[in-house]
């Protein structure tokens, strides 16, 4: 077969056993028909015979010993090479290129049995080919994932790739037996099929390009925690493939993204905040107007009291004396004269219980800030970053923050704004 003949330049000929077992039939007086069906049969059990003893020899004796020299062996590639069956795969060759070389010797008389049964086991060794180019694109892409780089870079969508490319070829190979054809008038036909396979192909070559673009540019990783409101993603990622991003999101659910809509589409990736050590905290209390004040003498000693603001309380006090004595303030007008503020000094509190608070880094930005006033009162805004990223951990911290926060509004003669209820139409009303 002309497709054959990169596996058949040296037949092996054993005719001769054929030609020895007829003459003896001949000899002994059978009818020439009868010699020869016996001798084929005979040739053919032989032939079966040989098959089986080159497969006893190739897994009993010849795999047996690699299989010991290997567990013996501590390097990691070797054992993967039994997990994954690859020299059980190629033990199979030994009895099948046995048949299919002495085959003829068989069939000599059944040319067109001769050729069926050659191309069933071409097909056969080439699908065993295939799995083992599979197989060891499998154990490449184990070995790599014992390195730490890739938990960083994965390789999955080339692996991928790879595989598309054996089973390409495979599938030509086994067109060409079938066909009785070269390879390469597969191959030089693809040309005026590009177009359809571009079509069919359309996702894989996508995400191929994707894949590439996200990893050299270092978009996204696997354990990357993603936020991708148009795919209703938010969770971690868990695979990178050739045609799919997989994430788990929070609710436990999986969500299956393109890669290539991460290229072409925004998305937050919140790796630089793992990276960071830290997690920022971002909330704002609103202060209602009406309750914001000078502080009177009495509320200055009260806030004297309190630990963290007695030395702020001091040095402000004798800041603003000072000021005033320079400048000759006339202080019978009460808005000529510097004054501290009731929310001015719960402002000053939140900073410095903020600082004071084991959990909040003071190397990352850190803000207590006044925010435009509106409808709802004056926000006090809260821009700081805990130290802890673990989300239940981080939401406790925040939560006992603003829970303290709330708890000493009232201490510095200051109101909560929130919109009014039932209960506080009715208590006005009968008040």
């Amino acid at each position: 077969m002309k497709n054959l003949e990169f596996l058949t330049q040296n037949k092996t000929d054993l005719t001769w056993a054929g030609t020895l077992i007829r003459d003896f039939f001949l000899s002994a007086g059978l009818p020439e028909q009868y010699a020869d069906l016996l001798k084929t049969l005979i040739v053919i059990v032989l032939i079966l015979m040989l098959a089986w003893l080159a497969n006893f020899v190739t897994r009993k004796l010849l795999l047996a010993y690699i299989r010991k020299v290997i567990k013996r062996s501590k390097t990691l590639w070797d054992d993967l090479l039994l997990s994954h069956k690859i020299l059980d795969r190629l033990a199979n060759y030994a009895p099948a290129l046995v048949i299919y070389y002495t085959v003829p010797t068989a069939l000599t008389a059944y040319p067109a049995a001769v050729a069926f049964i050659q191309a069933v086991i071409s097909i056969m060794m080439i699908i065993l080919g295939v799995l083992v180019f599979d197989s060891l694109l499998n154990i490449l892409h184990d070995v790599y994932k014992r390195f730490p780089v890739s938990k960083d870079v994965s390789i999955s969508g080339y692996i991928q790739v790879g595989k598309i490319l054996v089973y390409f070829v495979g599938v030509i190979l086994i067109l060409s037996v079938i066909l009785d054809e070269s390879p390469m008038v597969f191959l030089t036909g693809l040309g005026a099929l590009a177009a359809v396979l571009m079509l069919v192909f359309k996702d894989t070559i996508l995400g191929f390009v994707a894949s590439i673009q996200l990893s050299a540019n270092d978009m996204v990783r696997i354990g990357d925690w993603i936020e991708m409101p148009s795919h209703n993603a938010d969770g971690p990622v868990t695979e990178i493939a050739l045609n799919t991003v997989k994430v788990r999101n929070w609710d436990q659910t999986i969500t299956t993204i393109p890669p290539y809509a991460l290229v072409s589409e925004s998305f937050y990736n919140w790796r630089g905040m793992t990276e960071s050590g830290g997690r920022r905290i971002k909330r704002s209390i609103n202060i209602d107007m009406k309750s914001v004040k000078f502080c009177t003498p009495e509320m200055i000693e009260k806030f004297r009291k309190i630990r963290i603001l007695a030395s702020y309380i001091d040095e402000k006090e004798e800041e603003m004396r000072q000021y005033n004595e320079t400048h000759g303030v006339d202080d019978s007008v009460l808005v000529n004269k510097r004054r501290q503020t009731n929310i001015g000094v719960f402002r000053k509190y939140c900073e410095l219980y903020l600082h004071n608070h084991p959990k909040i880094r003071k190397d990352m930005t850190f803000l207590v800030r006044h925010l435009q006033p509106g409808p709802t009162g004056i926000p006090i805004e809260i821009f700081v970053f805990s130290s802890e990223q673990a989300w239940p951990v981080y939401e406790g911290i925040q939560a006992d923050i603003f829970d303290h926060i709330l708890s000493v509004v009232p201490e510095f003669e200051l109101g909560i704004f929130q919109n009014p209820t039932g209960d506080d139409f009715r208590m006005l009303r009968n008040g």
